[in-house]
């Protein structure tokens, strides 16, 4: 048998019908907010990639789905999403709008990981960019709009991770003294670590190895070495999240795993995922993204979640199931072209109408009916007659074809 590739799953029925419901709370809360959709496509030049996430990050490293288009050019199936949002910003002229440029996106991803609980190797995650404003208030808002986004969704055993990563003169002065540090404690690193001390050295503050995490424990917090504008900033992010109630824990290790982000950097953690994988979404200021990518100088902020995990860690909610109004069933196989025409009648005039297409009997079929919440239930017999049926009182009408619509389009008024 064949089945899906490792890592990749089949959005079923049911899940889809939870993915909606999903979608909708996402188009509610951003749209709220003055956020409009953009969608970029699948598959991107390697370069925006290598350029805009960092050629010394994982992602590029060694996640990466590339491929040569057989003309010479190597393209690569999006591991992320601002990059491509900001390659769009800049395509389209969208520094001429009126900033910020406020922007949401739902979309699947695709990254070489080993598949696990709440990771997998094709995902989707919903984002939101706001491209164009270097305020304090920008950030904020980001923050408080995913908020609302995972308490409206049922996420569960939420703590919200902030920190700085001030500038990147400031950090780049800042790798420097890590990079002494983590030289000068080898011993208690474990290979990995040692082996990207001059390529990445912040990505030692996420390590899972036992002794590398006690040796970080000494290591110097970049929080400590914010210039006075930076640290401003981030001062001005908490107290505005203080205003709105948004309860948050400092964390001077919080290491995104993407080279662009500047100043602010948060995630939401779920402890009803648990384990290595218990980031929901997350996200931050990138203000130099855009002109490394050869815009106009820009400042911008966002973030991405999860969808799977956040179905992982919310509470489950059935969707209603969907209203049917018209059943329309057979009593004779000389009725079909006369259910036909009903059926597409019925959806032309604004009913849910199904039509029988198993050939059960008509015992069969009226079950068949009551299990799918059918309101009506109209049984086509011969020479373009029908018998209506209420399915919840259980009267039955005996009619023609031509007044079937008429008569439930009647009984919705009332």
């Amino acid at each position: 048998m064949i089945q899906a590739p490792k890592g990749t799953f089949d959005v079923l029925p049911d899940d889809a019908a939870r993915r909606e419901l999903i979608e909708a709370q996402i188009r509610r809360t951003l749209g709220a907010a003055g956020y409009r959709r953009i969608e970029t496509p699948t598959f991107e030049s390697t370069e925006l990639f290598a350029r805009g996430v960092g050629e010394a990050t994982d992602i590029v490293q060694k996640e990466m789905y590339t491929f040569d288009d057989g003309g010479g050019r190597s393209l690569t199936l999006r591991p992320e999403g601002t990059a491509p949002v900001c390659r769009a910003y800049i395509e389209h002229g969208m520094h001429k709008l009126p900033q910020p440029v406020k922007l949401w996106y739902l979309s699947s991803f695709f990254r070489a990981e080993a598949p696990q609980r709440g990771r997998y190797r094709q995902f989707w995650q919903v984002g939101a960019e706001a491209i164009g404003s270097e305020t304090p208030e920008t950030d904020a808002e980001l923050i408080v709009l995913l908020a609302d986004l995972l308490d409206a969704l049922g996420v569960r055993g939420l703590t919200l991770k902030l920190s700085s990563l001030g500038t990147p003169e400031t950090r780049a002065e800042y790798r420097e003294e890590l990079k002494a540090y983590l030289r000068a404690h080898e011993s208690g690193l474990s290979p990995e670590v040692v082996g990207r001390i001059d390529l990445n050295p912040m990505r030692a503050f996420d390590a899972t190895e036992r002794r590398t995490r006690e040796t970080m424990t000494g290591a110097p917090k970049l929080l400590d070495c914010l210039m006075p504008e930076d640290a401003e900033h981030f001062a001005q992010v908490r107290s505005l999240l203080d205003a709105a109630g948004i309860r948050y824990e400092l964390d001077s290790t919080l290491v995104r795993g993407l080279d662009y982000y500047t100043r602010t950097v948060f995630e939401f953690m779920s402890d009803a995922l648990g384990g290595a994988q218990s980031t929901v979404g997350g996200g931050g200021r990138y203000d130099r993204l855009i002109e490394q990518l050869e815009g106009p100088p820009t400042p911008a902020s966002g973030w991405a979640a999860g969808i799977e995990r956040i179905m992982l860690a919310s509470e489950q909610r059935n969707p209603a199931p969907e209203l049917v109004d018209l059943f329309v069933a057979l009593s004779v196989r000389d009725g079909v072209q006369g259910a036909f025409e009903l059926t597409y009648q019925a959806r032309r005039a604004g009913l849910q109408a199904q039509l029988e297409l198993a050939g059960r009997s008509l015992k069969g079929q009226l079950k068949h009916a009551d299990r799918l919440g059918a309101r009506y239930v109209a049984i086509v017999g011969e020479n373009g007659q029908a018998s209506l049926r209420n399915m919840q009182s259980g009267e039955q009408l005996e009619t023609e074809l031509q007044n079937v619509i008429p008569t439930i389009l009647r009984s919705s008024r009332l």
